[in-house]
């Protein structure tokens, strides 16, 4: 295998033949196992895979932080990551996705390292899948499947399990004649011949698949009637939050970037926290004060990650609509990651897809603790106005509390009330609903000067001083 790697030739944007024809491996990407009761303790067979990516454009850190994102990806299936491998090209190849001469060699590696599966960087149209197991002779799983496998594992709710089963399905659909060979050599009657095709060929097999489609079509429509409904659940409890004038806050941010851990200081909401991609597919939502006694919805969403999965996008779109709906988007970025800046460029993406992009955003950079000194000063001169926090140690936290205090939306209107000491009933609610500015305890009572909401002052109007 090729090591070395060469830049274009930029007078002609032209990549260099030899860099375009070969294999680049990808060193510290290995997790094989060598202590056996690792392997004692891993209650499932571990796949032994092969990644294999195509860097079209970029740096080559960008190429190998891509492929080191889908090593973790494979590793948090389950699977044993045995070699990674990278190929110039200026785009993937439309059959094989590598370049076809380069099969040969994938092959190869497959024999010499024992590996069961091929994972590509990248999502495969079904000639692709179909092409690449034919030549490898293993299984190849591309990153989409990947994802969607992790989300299987760690989906618990209702809700999630049916939004996961439902982009497993819309994304197998199109396969359905790529997986294996079982779904593809189905055909039988008079005359079946192995040429392909032609009278008599087309019996089972055809049938085989129809029904197989069928089937699945009738489970897609089940499962979107089912999410539709949840989702008017959703949205019920929704519309009471925000009737009550309770503001709402979201926390996004990249897979592992540490939200579930922000969740669990600002709020000790004791959500699972795992240093894992995907841990966290169920929402949570908690409610906290602020640092003026506001009381305000907290709710930790589903990771973000480069390329996410359009299937997933739709299917999680009514938990994703989260935060579309909140007042405030505290977006969490892992300061100790290669590329950062990556990440909250493809997490803004994800938030535009669903509506999110105008929503308030507070971006707050997690483990400080675990990153150097000269990124720490590169990323505060790119965001001045971020806070940095660790929520490990607990270094910055409070400042992230008035941060978050200062962006929450203000009640509209401002009054003078006098409210009897029997009405501790409407202080408790003025001090969960609004902003008490000012107080002084009188014979009639106690004079508050307060900032509500219009429903609060509607409610007050017969206190006003």
């Amino acid at each position: 295998m090729r090591t070395e790697l060469f830049e274009p030739d930029v007078t002609t944007g032209e990549l260099e033949l030899e860099e375009r024809h070969s294999l680049r491996r990808v060193a510290g990407l290995s997790t094989e196992l060598t202590d056996i009761t690792e392997v004692e303790y891993r209650q499932l067979r571990l796949e032994r895979v092969v990644l294999v990516g195509v860097w079209t454009e970029g740096s080559v850190s960008d190429a190998e932080n891509s492929l080191t994102e889908l090593a973790a990806l494979a590793e948090t299936a389950g699977s044993q990551v045995l070699e990674g491998l990278i190929q110039r090209r200026g785009r993937p190849d439309p059959a094989t996705f590598i370049g076809r001469g380069k099969v040969d060699e994938l092959r190869d590696v497959v024999l010499a390292s024992g590996a069961d599966t091929v994972i590509c960087d990248g999502e495969l149209s079904p000639s692709q899948l179909r092409n690449l197991e034919q030549k490898t002779k293993v299984k190849v799983v591309d990153r989409t499947a990947l994802i969607l496998d992790i989300f299987a594992q760690h989906a618990k709710s209702k809700e999630g399990k049916a939004q996961v089963e439902l982009a497993q399905l819309q994304y197998l659909l199109p396969r359905l004649r790529g997986w294996g060979e079982s779904l593809s050599r189905q055909g039988g009657g008079a005359g079946g011949g192995s040429g392909g095709g032609g009278v008599g060929t087309r019996g089972p097999g055809e049938t085989k698949l129809e029904t197989d489609r069928r089937r699945i079509n009738h489970r897609i429509a089940k499962l979107r009637r089912e999410i539709k409904a949840m989702r008017t659940v959703r949205q019920t409890k929704r519309s009471r939050r925000t009737n009550s004038g309770v503001p709402a806050v979201a926390i996004a941010g990249y897979t592992n970037a540490g939200k579930s851990s922000v969740l669990n200081r600002l709020t000790s909401a004791g959500v699972l926290v795992e240093d894992a991609l995907f841990a966290t597919l169920d929402p949570t939502t908690r409610r906290t004060a602020a640092e003026d006694g506001r009381v305000f919805t907290l709710s930790d969403t589903v990771g973000f990650v480069r390329h996410l999965p359009h299937h997933i996008v739709e299917a999680f779109r009514s938990t994703l609509e989260e935060v579309a709906y909140a007042d405030l988007v505290v977006h969490v970025v892992d300061g100790a990651h290669p590329d950062p800046e990556g990440q909250v460029a493809a997490v803004r993406e994800v938030l535009e897809e669903v509506g999110a992009e105008r929503i308030h955003e507070l971006l707050v950079v997690n483990k400080i603790d675990a990153a150097d000194e000269e990124t720490m000063l590169r990323l505060k001169r790119t965001w001045p106005d971020a806070v940095f926090v660790s929520a490990r140690s607990g270094q910055g936290i409070a400042d992230l509390h008035v941060a978050i205090a200062q962006r929450l939306p203000r009640p509209a209107v401002e009054l003078r009330v006098v409210l009897p000491y029997d009405r501790g009933d409407l202080v408790a609610r003025i001090h969960r609903r609004g902003q008490v500015l000012d107080t002084r305890h009188t014979d009639e009572g106690s004079e508050l000067r307060v900032r509500v909401d219009e429903q609060l002052a509607a409610e007050l109007a017969p206190f006003r001083a």
